[in-house]
């Protein structure tokens, strides 16, 4: 074994992301000190697939450490993670009845404006990269830290978009698979349809975009095709935030444990996302991954191919339909 593997085989993963504490109100619950931030939610979700993670992050003298146990426990390697005088980076954020619409009450940057990511040495030697929602002059900082990545995953958001698009451009085009939303998709390239914006996005080099669509799912676009991947119906929803970062932690978690990029097993990746993003979204913070058996994985990744799956059209349907046509045509 070396450092870019782990004893059973699968490829490190690297993810350079925010850790912090957030605060969140829903309509039914407000709960304050709680671990956020990207890389959190992507560490704790690629450890329910069985992919342990290299973060870094940068946290400040308030950083509790039982969160930092909740980091370990995920099987996170946290060698990478800077603590610097002050406080943590924090959050706030209030969700609507809907859950579709959120209001950030508060973004206080903290230590994380003084983010200069280094990585450790057994951190340059990583396969795969996960470059979460930062500054994309700090994204590229860090992959050039990379000696020879197999695979580079990386999301933005419309911030960015707005204020930093060449060096996202530069940075877009170094990367193998790209995360947006649709509507950050549409900024971004400026085509009214997600889909045609993704493969306006391909064509700057990356070899998929996954269009996230939240309580709807994902989309992968890829030059090969396309897979549309519902998202997993929950009963009860108790907290969405995180749930994309944790979207990216099952969808690369999958890709570094099969070390298979065909646009089958992408398929597969974008399912185990979307898997992954629902337990999320049962508790606050990381809480309800951190409870996820492997039986439950594989009972709720069953169910979303179940609710999914459906057969041919039979012969005789399709005979008829056949004889329909012709009648409906021109005589």
């Amino acid at each position: 074994m070396n450092a870019t593997t782990t004893s059973d085989g699968a490829a490190s993963v690297l993810c350079i992301g925010t850790v912090g504490i957030d605060e969140v109100e829903t309509p039914y619950s407000h709960v304050t000190n709680l671990l956020g931030g990207s890389a959190s939610y992507f560490a704790a979700a690629a450890g329910v697939v069985g992919a342990p993670t290299q973060l870094v992050s940068v946290i400040g003298d308030d950083f509790p450490e039982e969160f930092a146990a909740t980091l370990g426990a995920s099987g996170a390697d946290v060698a990478g993670l800077a603590r610097l005088p002050g406080q943590c980076f924090r959050w706030g954020g209030r969700y609507h009845s809907d859950w579709n619409e959120r209001d950030t009450t508060y973004t206080d940057l903290n230590v994380l404006a003084q983010f200069d990511p280094v990585l450790p040495d057994h951190f340059r030697e990583a396969r795969y990269v996960f470059l979460a929602n930062t500054d994309p002059k700090l994204q590229a900082k860090a992959l050039d830290q990379v000696r020879d990545p197999e695979l580079v995953i990386i999301d933005s958001m419309n911030l960015w978009i707005d204020i930093a698009r060449h060096a996202l451009h530069d940075v877009l085009a170094r990367a193998d698979v790209v995360l947006m939303n649709d509507g950050e998709i549409r900024q971004y390239t400026g085509v009214g349809s997600a889909i045609r914006g993704a493969r306006a996005i391909l064509d700057q080099g990356p070899q998929a975009v996954i269009v996230k669509r939240g309580e709807h799912g994902a989309t992968l676009v890829h030059k090969e095709g396309l897979f549309l991947c519902p998202a997993v119906p929950v009963e009860s929803v108790v907290d969405p935030t995180g749930a994309g970062d944790s979207f990216a932690g099952g969808f690369v978690g999958h890709l570094a444990l099969t070390r298979d990029h065909s646009l089958a097993n992408l398929r597969r990746a974008t399912a185990h996302g979307c898997v992954v993003a629902s337990f999320t979204v049962e508790d606050f913070s990381v809480r309800r991954l951190a409870r996820v058996t492997p039986a439950e994985l594989v009972a709720r990744y069953r169910e979303l191919r179940d609710l999914t799956q459906f057969d041919d059209l039979d012969p005789i349907h399709v005979a008829n339909v056949s004889v329909g046509h012709h009648r409906a045509g021109p005589t």
